[in-house]
Parts: structure tokens; sequence; C-alpha cells
């Protein structure tokens, strides 16, 4: 029904069906459907492609019939399902927001170098896109002795602690990137201080990181601005009421940050900020006018 048209498909339904059989047991099922696919839009392709479900022989159609087409390229991209090899093929195609996402994706690209290569290829990269593709690409070297601090913070024990920082040593930025996104608690502590940026986005990206983990993270004063801005908006974090404090209460993090989140502390919180002289003084006088509105307000 779906080869002649009928069934009561959507369109993308249609159109992915039809490539599943394309490989189909029956020869003239295989036939009918190869006469029928020529005739669906390319559109049909794209919308099917932008769902998460979709069937994975659909990457592999459109990645050798349909690349060319406009925003195929760029729906395969967008979707976290399509396998590494197929987008390095469409890569260099991608449009500004594609990239976004492809350089989000960060086990993504560090299940593929190549990946990585073939993105720098692309003539629609920004300056930070270019200064992405750079760190993942670096040499991977790292500062010993800032490694060392690290990792003394994050592993008590002596002997595991010199092999952790032998392996560090040794590992390239997209190894770092991906233990950081695989790795245990206490490489997950010690990556967090990588010098490069990827691997600590990495480490908030792990399917292992706990709630615990990142508590810790937020009152770090060695984190980086921006890794701390990541952790800030990030919307499951801040559902965390110690993570929301700990935020503020780090003089590290950028003052709009603190003073977007401040409404969310309590009144005896407020008030213990009032006598933090570790803030800076912005951030101590608007706690004290939100507590004496509050008052105003009866709340």
């Amino acid at each position: 029904m779906a080869v002649v048209g009928g069934g009561g498909l959507s369109p993308e339904d249609k159109a992915e069906l039809l490539v599943i059989l394309l490989t189909d047991s029956e020869e003239m099922i295989r036939q009918r459907a190869e006469n029928v696919i020529l005739g669906v839009p390319y559109e049909n392709f794209q919308l099917a492609l932008k769902r998460e479900d979709c069937s994975p022989r659909l990457f592999g159609y459109c990645a050798e019939n349909l690349m060319q087409k406009p925003g195929i390229a760029d729906a395969m991209a967008q979707n976290p399902r399509c396998p590494a090899d197929l987008l390095v093929r469409v890569a260099h195609t991608l449009n500004a927001a594609s990239v976004d996402a492809l350089l989000g994706n960060l086990d993504r690209l560090a299940s593929s170098p190549v990946l990585a290569a073939a993105v720098s290829t692309n003539p629609n990269l920004t300056e930070e896109h270019k200064r992405t593709v750079n760190e993942l690409n670096a040499d991977g070297q790292v500062d010993a002795a800032a490694l060392a601090l690290a990792a003394a913070e994050a592993e008590p024990d002596v002997q595991k602690r010199q092999t952790l920082i032998q392996r560090l040593n040794k590992m390239k930025v997209v190894e770092r990137i991906k233990l950081a996104l695989t790795g245990n608690r206490e490489e997950r502590m010690t990556l967090i201080r990588d010098p490069n940026k990827l691997v600590q986005r990495a480490v908030l990206q792990s399917p292992k990181l706990t709630d615990q983990e990142v508590e810790a993270f937020a009152s770090m004063t060695s984190l980086n601005e921006e890794i701390l801005r990541v952790i800030a908006g990030n919307r499951s974090f801040i559902k965390n009421y110690v993570i929301v404090k700990k935020l503020i209460s780090n003089p590290k993090v950028p003052l709009d940050v603190s003073l977007h989140l401040l409404p969310r502390l309590n009144a005896p919180d407020l008030k213990f900020l009032t006598l933090n002289k570790n803030i800076p003084e912005t951030l101590r006088t608007t706690a004290f006018k939100m507590i004496r509105m509050r008052k105003v307000e009866g709340k």
C-alpha cells in the first residue's frame, strides 16, 4: 500500500518506508519501491530525518542520493542518531546552525576524529566554531603541575593518582573528551580542571555525572567563567538549590549570572550573602535590597 501511495501514511512515513522497502527480500517490492521513490519530494525525506526514531537506513539513503538537496545535510547533522561516518561526507555543506549542533555533541565528535577534521573544511564556520575545532584538534599537551594538583584533590589514593596522571599525560584532546564522557568520578573531578574547554564541557555532558559533583564544581574558583556559565545555564543543574547557592557564592561566577540566579535564594541565604565579603559589592547590595523588598511584600 505504501508503494502505490495508499494506506493513509504521512509524507515522511511514506518516504521512510520506501527507503526500508528498497532492501526488501522480495525483488518485485524492491523494484516497485525504486520506481516510486524517485518521485518523492526531497522535503519529505527532510521531515523524516528530523525524527529521532527514524530508521538508520534513511541516513544512508539520504547521504548517498540527496545530500546536495537543500536542508538534507543539515537535518542529518541535527539528528543525534546520524552515524558519524555519514556526517563526514556532508560536513562541508552544513549551515552555521547545523555546525553549532554538531560541535555541541562532544560524544559524537569524540567517537570520530575524522569528523572533526571534516568540519574544519566547512566554509560557514564562525570564529567561535574555528576556535572550537582548533581546540578539538589540539596536540593535547597538559599543564603537568595543574594536572597533578587536580588529581590530588580528586584521587586520595597515591598509587591510583599516579596512574591517572600518567594516563592523562599520554592522551590527546579527543581521548580526554571520551574519558570525560565515560570515565569514573575521580577522572571527571580531575578533567573538569583540564586546560581544554571542550574536555571540561564533556565532563558536564557525562551521563554518569551526579548532582554532588556539580555542586562541587559550582563552588570551584579554579574553573573558568565559561564553564561556570554552562553550569548556570543548564536547567537540569539549577533545579538543584545547592548548586544555585554555591554558584552565587562563587566569586568567579560572572556578575550577570549571579544576579540572574539571586531571586532563587531563600531569606536566610540572602541574608548570609550580604555578609559575604568575597563576592562583588553589587551582588551584596542587590541581595540586601531584595530582603527589604520581600519584607515590604510580606514574603
